[in-house]
């Protein structure tokens, strides 16, 4: 199973969606909520090169950027040819 990270912050309906994807998906993640613990908000700049925005996840060390709830995420644990590296970029406004 990959590892799984998710930058959050209480309040942000774009990182529930992510969170609940995840969860039907069977995965399981590390969860940095940055509203709890803001001490690791210039971590989340340094590895997202500095996007300020949440949900960030990273998955096995790798940013997965602007990937929507619309079932890309999805593809990247249902297909065996996908990757991180793979991932369709999208508009920040689609998640």
């Amino acid at each position: 199973m990959p590892k799984i990270e998710i930058y959050t912050k209480d309040f942000c309906p774009y990182c529930k969606m992510a969170k609940d994807l995840l969860a039907s998906l069977g995965q399981t993640w590390e969860e940095i909520d940055l509203t709890v613990h803001p001490d690791r908000t210039q971590e989340m700049l340094d590895r997202s090169g500095g996007r300020t925005t949440v949900p960030e996840i990273f998955i096995d060390g790798e940013l997965i950027a602007r990937v929507g709830i619309d079932g890309r995420l999805e593809d990247l644990f249902t297909s065996t040819t996908s990757s991180a590296s793979h991932a369709p970029a999208m508009d920040a406004a689609a998640l």
